[in-house]
């Protein structure tokens, strides 16, 4: 099937990146495709606390996030796998909600405002123009990438991050649940293992999501088995334990992701500009990278306005827009970058994190090279 209608914008990716952007584009008038390989509501393997520097722009797309009752987060617990605690206050602070509702909540404003959302829609390649997918081949003056942490158009692009030279941060694991249990609403806590952490906050319907990121290896340790390696390393640190032992999950079995990079990537790749993680992926242990992929979106939109309003060309936009990411995210994402590679050594983090413990404000900086300022 050959679709007659040629599109102003082909959006690959229906995660917040994408649909937060083709909502921004639909309300520039143009006319927006977006290509979604699942369907919505469905969920993501992905920590589930978003940074205040995103509640109003969140707002200002259509989310009634005054109305949903959300926990809001101000605190941040820090273990080591000894068990140390490190507690302390987050300078702005966030939110929980699941991927689930919130990334359907956006589907819904985007298919009201008139964005085409294809969904059970997988992009096999992107040639030119042309967009070929599982439903058809589909016409777009310009295609932008928002595809998550890891896609087979990355390969299809032969995208640098996937060489085999990277291999240090490109190889992990992500394993996600939702529990029931019954710690405070308001803190967010980062539980670190031997090659791993594991994050856990409160979201909707009185839910916390349990995430967590291990290098490869160890899950190939355990011979593929979740549950074994959770026994054998992640139940190591105390906190952890109590949680997989004391809260049941609400899913039948874990959601897992598997051969996550944190490599450096390029926001340009044979004419398709990239948004969110498909863009550059921040360690989650640093939090903020639904934030990161929302301000993102705003960037491009901004320039694209520019297109359409003032003639500017499009080669010129973008341009634009990969200076302006840079200058947003570069040190964020190395900070990420560092600060992971501190953790995931168990003598190293123990000695860390008694380290830290006397020292709020140097904690404080480290937290302020991870966040951004509300956009």
């Amino acid at each position: 099937m050959v679709n007659t209608t040629t599109y102003d914008y082909a959006i690959v990716g229906g995660g917040l990146a994408g649909l937060s952007l083709a909502i921004q584009l639909r309300k520039l008038h143009l006319n927006v495709v977006l290509f979604e390989k699942e369907s919505y509501p469905f969920h993501r393997v992905c920590g589930e606390y978003i940074s205040m520097e995103s509640w109003n722009f969140l707002v200002g797309l259509g989310v009634p996030l005054n109305t949903l009752n959300l926990p809001l987060i101000d605190t941040l617990n820090v273990s080591a796998p000894n068990g140390k605690l490190l507690t302390h206050k987050l300078p702005l602070g966030g939110f929980g909600i699941s991927r689930f509702k919130l990334d359907y909540l956006l589907f819904q404003l985007a298919q009201k405002l008139g964005v085409q959302v294809q969904t059970d829609c997988m992009v096999m390649d992107v040639k030119d123009n042309q967009i070929k997918t599982t439903k058809g081949v589909f016409e777009a003056k310009h295609t932008i990438g928002t595809w998550g942490k890891r896609s087979k158009i990355d390969a299809a692009l032969t995208r640098d991050f996937l060489q085999p030279k990277n291999r240090k941060l490109n190889n992990y694991v992500g394993v996600k649940y939702h529990v029931k249990g019954n710690l405070p609403a308001n803190t967010i806590a980062l539980h670190n293992f031997k090659n791993g952490y594991c994050g856990i906050s409160k979201i909707e319907d009185n839910l916390y999501c349990l995430c967590y990121l291990v290098k490869g290896n160890e899950l190939k340790k355990a011979n593929g088995n979740i549950k074994k390696m959770e026994e054998n390393l992640l139940m190591k640190n105390p906190f952890l334990k109590k949680y997989f032992t004391e809260f049941p999950s609400a899913y039948h079995k874990p959601l897992s992701i598997s051969q996550i990079s944190f490599e450096p990537k390029t926001q340009q790749e044979q004419g398709i500009v990239m948004v969110g993680d498909a863009a550059g992926l921040i360690a989650p242990l640093c939090g903020n990278g639904m934030s990161m992929a929302l301000h993102a979106s705003v960037l491009l939109a901004k320039q694209i306005a520019l297109v359409q309003q003032e003639n500017k060309p499009y080669a010129q936009a973008l341009v634009a827009y990969e200076k302006e990411w840079k200058l947003q995210f570069s040190n964020r994402l190395k900070a990420g970058r560092i600060i992971q590679s501190l953790f995931g050594n168990p003598t190293l983090t123990n000695m860390l994190i008694s380290a830290l413990k006397p020292f709020p404000t140097l904690v404080n900086a480290l937290v302020k090279q991870t966040h951004g300022k509300p956009f």
